[in-house]
């Protein structure tokens, strides 16, 4: 980028510092902001000129941001309460997810029949995680329980690492190379649970270590946050050296961060939330920077819809699904399907697929998911708020949506989850 890019990027950081909460007010999310931005920066002559805009770099970018937002997301759940949320979990992960990429491939097929088995199942596996970022305000409501909150955020946390080895078999298949056919799916297993070995090992002992240090003043409050920035950088690219899935280690190391460093979360997650925030600013910038004007100069109707009912009936079905009988309300369910948003994972499959296939056979399936990130930027983004006041207040104080909200509900109630009715209101609705 050029320098005149770098201080319009710096001060426009600067001011959304200033009046995020404003801006927030307004529906107006910093991830429309800084897309915004790269789109019109993309529109002036020279100011992307210069070195630092390759794939490569980029990636690199994305995948540092996704790691500190996955990281210090986790180190905010409490295991405690996670214990309740396990079946519902369970469901969304290994029920939902599976359809949803399932889904996101038959109909890539159907709309775009040319492109072959393998870049229908990239576009469906690079579009099937969610990205609880986007939705940053309505996590950040008290209005919507907390419950709900911890089973969007755990699902983001979770399903870009489950899928990334099916990512890269779709992409090795469009290859058509070796490496596909000595691909064996029960190495798929091997890589997460190496993953995250390796992210609670790393999470633990850091946790564990920092636990005692401070405990005993050799800790410098000036070098604590970094100390647990570099523990999230750490899981992740041991997972990685080692053959593991860092995004699952990055997630799994921020919970037994939390589960062995206890209080300590609370004054040192912080400066990793603030640097993957201030790291995500960036990415936003440069994905509507590069992206976006290419993406939509190849918008197809076909592309269109594909975006509309990835975002739609390919998140909300499976979801549906996924929660029959789990005792939730409908408006639950319907407002944990529309909150799956799409964002860091999805961009950084799409540079996945660029590096590994060259524009040409990747450009399809780039578009694609270019376009339904950039709507789901601006759809999710606009919605959340509004959404969380209309929801949250609706939810009865005896819902089960509510029991996990403050303590663990009774093993009783965990027990009978999967045969809860729906509770009726006063005036004997569902």
């Amino acid at each position: 980028m050029s320098a005149a890019a770098v201080a319009l990027v710096a001060a426009a950081a600067f001011l959304w510092g200033a009046f995020s909460a404003r801006l927030q007010r307004l529906d107006v999310t910093a991830a429309i902001a800084f897309v915004a931005l790269g789109v019109l920066v993309s529109a002036v002559p020279g100011m992307l000129e210069g070195e630092g805009l390759g794939r490569e770099p980029v990636k690199l970018m994305a995948e540092a941001t996704l790691v500190l937002v996955l990281f210090s997301d986790a180190s905010r759940v409490d295991l405690r309460e996670l214990r309740a949320d396990l079946g519902l979990d369970a469901r969304l992960l290994a029920v939902g997810l599976p359809i949803t990429v399932a889904a996101g491939a038959l109909l890539a097929c159907l709309l775009f029949p040319g492109d072959g088995l393998w870049l229908a199942l990239l576009i469906g596996a690079a579009l099937a995680p969610t990205d609880a970022t986007l939705g940053s305000a309505m996590m950040s409501e008290p209005e919507v329980p907390a419950r709900v909150r911890r089973l969007i955020n755990v699902e983001s946390g979770l399903n870009d690492g489950i899928v990334t080895p099916v990512v890269l078999l779709a992409i090795a298949g469009a290859q058509a190379t070796e490496s596909a056919q000595r691909f064996q799916p029960g190495s798929v297993l091997g890589v997460l649970a190496l993953g995250g070995l390796v992210g609670v090992v790393v999470g633990a002992s850091g946790g564990a270590l920092l636990r005692r240090a401070r405990r005993r003043g050799w800790v410098s409050d000036g070098f604590a946050g970094p100390a647990v920035l570099a523990l999230a950088c750490c899981a992740y690219a041991t997972a990685v050296a080692t053959g593991g899935n860092g995004f699952i280690a990055a997630f799994l190391g921020g919970l037994a961060f939390r589960a062995t460093a206890r209080n300590a979360t609370e004054k040192l997650v912080p400066f990793v939330e603030e640097a993957g925030g201030l790291a995500s600013l960036l990415v936003w910038f440069l994905f509507g920077a590069i992206a976006v004007i290419p993406a939509m100069e190849h918008l197809t109707w076909e592309v269109a819809l594909y975006a509309v009912l990835s975002l739609t009936v390919l998140r909300m079905a499976p979801v549906a699904l996924s929660l029959t009988g789990a005792g939730l309300l409908r408006s639950t369910v319907m407002f944990i399907g529309w909150f799956g948003p799409r964002g860091l994972p999805s961009v950084i499959f799409a540079l996945l697929a660029l590096e590994g296939l060259g524009e040409g056979p990747a450009g399809r399936a780039v578009t694609v998911i270019t376009i339904t990130v950039l709507l789901s930027v601006v759809a999710h983004g606009v919605t959340s708020v509004p959404l969380a006041h209309r929801y949250g207040p609706r939810v009865p104080a005896t819902a089960l949506e509510q029991a996990a909200s403050v303590q663990p509900p009774p093993r009783s109630l965990v027990r009978r989850a999967g045969h809860a009715r729906e509770p009726r209101r006063p005036d004997g609705r569902s």
